[in-house]
Parts: structure tokens; sequence; C-alpha cells
């Protein structure tokens, strides 16, 4: 049986890669979750958060073909929104400024994404 405690989140999934980005789609939807994206850019993700008034967390890849993910990570700051890194850098490739962001190290399974930003959310 699916996790429910996503339920009517709006959870924005920034992923570049297309196969991760699709089962992170799947696992958020079977745990209740409205889906925004998943989109591959930072421009794509910035237009989306300004377009989408109601976001209730994100999961975001640090590298996105080459450009780093920290202008949308620092929106997602202005606005109060939560979010977790999803990468393959460890914590020297992350700023200082994000150190207490939740960092799972790619390879991971979409289960284990769905299950850490729930518990995230919930503590929120």
């Amino acid at each position: 049986m699916a996790d429910h405690s996503l339920r009517d989140c709006h959870i924005l999934v920034v992923e570049d890669e297309y196969y991760l980005a699709t089962e992170l789609e799947q696992e958020l939807s079977k745990a209740g979750a409205a889906v925004i994206g998943p989109v591959p850019s930072v421009k794509a993700a910035v237009g989306l958060i300004e377009r989408t008034p109601s976001l209730d967390g994100a999961v975001l890849d640090v590298n996105l073909g080459g450009d780093q993910v920290f202008p949308v990570a620092d929106k997602l700051v202005v606005q109060g929104v939560p979010f977790l890194f999803v990468t393959g850098y460890n914590e020297k490739g992350i700023p200082a400024s994000y150190g207490h962001v939740l960092r799972l190290e790619k390879p991971t399974e979409p289960r284990a994404v769905v299950r850490a930003l729930a518990q995230m959310l919930k503590a929120t």
C-alpha cells in the first residue's frame, strides 16, 4: 500500500535525468502529491515557481546539464518552501549557506526521496 503522507501537497521536481524524473513523479503521485514538473532546467523551474503560488516542497537535482540549481533554491528560500537535494555531489559541492538542507546522494531510490520529503514536511 502506498504511503499517503504527501496527500494534496504540491511538490516541485527539478531533475534533468529523464528516467529519475519520471520515477520520482510516479512515486510522489502514489504518495498523494500533486507533482509540479518535472523540469530539467533552472529557467523552467524558476518559471514554474513564479506561476505556482502554493508549493509545499521541492526535490532539486544540483547539477542540471552543467548549470547549478542554486538560483532555484534561493527562490524557494525566499518563499519559505522546504526542499531537499538529490545529487551526486558530496557536501563540499554544496554552498555552506545550504549546509542545513537534506542531501540524498545519487543513486537513490525514488521511494527514499518520497520518504525523506514526507518526513521533512511533517517536521515543518
